[in-house]
């Protein structure tokens, strides 16, 4: 054989290699764990078990209870947070075949979602870090614990191939879905300001240690986590927030007042256009639908047909948006469990560099939760 002809074949089985290898990066499947099964992480393994680019490998339980049957019914393999023997023990002798501690779903895992309660954060990372593991934390842990913050609209590029982040609150990202293209839209013209004023549930609906609360209660820090939250995701964004809790634990309901910079080119329906065209986002009009509460949000959210009757989008009253001159006022309602849990998914294809174009991620990840749950 010729030197030339050795050298074609080489070049040729190079290429053959390089289309293989990116192949198999293509359809490899990422694995992810879920530190912490209740009511955020039993719908974060669902919405990641919808998925085809990555899978469920383990998820975790403090101790034997009945958050544990469904894990089992799910054929999610059942993990002990901790990896202290007489507590992993404790699983069996509650009847549940526990797989070991959090030392042996690191072993097995590519990422993991922390759905612990917050504040211990600091702690879990520590763990994750050593054994090697990308991790992504929930809104009840603080920015500066990662050192990045996500929401698919705001940051997603900015996310790529990190080590660790954390999904801003429910609330943050609320306000992200329908702040972030507003301030696209204009930001040719000059940057907006934005106040905020978060009523809030007091407690979640499975919450029995707060209960429901007789009462107005403001949140006394000022301001509220919210804005500063924001800015965590989308700096440009100036803004300001306020909360306060009321006797309800279905939704949470933002009353938004945004000042835009002068020339803005908006009016009150091109606003409305653009948030229905934008991810995530739900307009109705109250009067023609009889939707004028969260109360019937949540009916709505139920007929939609999702596990649990959550409502990943942010709902917004097309009569309650209001464009005079250069102030835009507006309702929105969060649904508190369940609006970061898609969001959980986009931040897996981040931080895995597996999808970098955020809509690409978003647009996959919903279909692929429709056709999970069969609507």
């Amino acid at each position: 054989m010729s030197i030339f002809a050795s050298s074609k074949l080489k070049l040729h089985t190079h290429h053959l290699l390089m289309a293989n290898s990116e192949a198999c990066l293509k359809h490899m499947v990422t694995r992810v764990a879920i530190n912490g099964f209740g009511t955020i992480g039993k719908r974060v393994a669902d919405a990641v078990d919808a998925q085809d680019d990555m899978e469920i490998v383990g998820v975790t339980k403090t101790r034997p209870s009945f958050g544990c049957d469904l894990a089992v019914k799910k054929n999610f393999p059942l993990f002990c947070t901790f990896d202290d023997q007489e507590k992993i023990s404790a699983f069996a002798e509650a009847g549940y075949d526990c797989k070991g501690g959090l030392s042996d779903l690191l072993s097995i895992c590519d990422v993991i979602i922390d759905c612990s309660p917050g504040k211990v954060g600091a702690e879990n990372l520590e763990k994750y870090t050593k054994a090697g593991v990308k991790s992504i934390f929930q809104g009840g842990e603080k920015h500066n614990l990662t050192g990045k913050s996500y929401t698919s609209s705001a940051n997603h590029l900015e996310n790529i191939g990190v080590n660790s982040t954390r999904v801003v609150s429910c609330n943050t990202t609320g306000l992200s879905r329908t702040l972030v293209p507003l301030n696209e839209a204009v930001k040719e013209k000059g940057p907006i300001s934005v106040n905020s004023v978060m009523i809030r549930r007091a407690a979640d609906p499975g919450d029995s240690s707060k209960g429901p609360i007789n009462a107005i209660k403001p949140v006394l820090k000022v301001p509220s986590h919210h804005g500063p939250d924001l800015m965590t995701v989308k700096s440009e964004i100036k803004i300001t927030s306020l909360a306060v809790a009321v006797p309800t634990t279905i939704m949470h309901l933002h009353a938004i007042t945004v000042e835009l910079p002068m020339g803005h080119g908006l009016s009150t329906q091109s606003v409305i256009d653009m948030w229905r065209k934008t991810p995530r986002v739900i307009i109705m009009n109250g009067n023609d639908t009889k939707i004028t509460s969260t109360a019937e949000v949540m009916e709505l959210a139920r007929d939609i047909g999702r596990k649990w009757g959550d409502l990943h989008e942010i709902f917004v009253w097309e009569d309650g948006v209001s464009l005079q001159e250069n102030t835009l006022y507006y309702f929105q309602a969060i649904h508190q469990e369940s609006d970061v849990i898609p969001e959980n998914v986009d931040a897996i294809r981040a931080i895995m560099g597996l999808e970098k174009d955020w809509k690409v991620s978003v647009d996959k990840t919903d279909k692929a939760i429709s056709a999970y749950y069969g609507i």
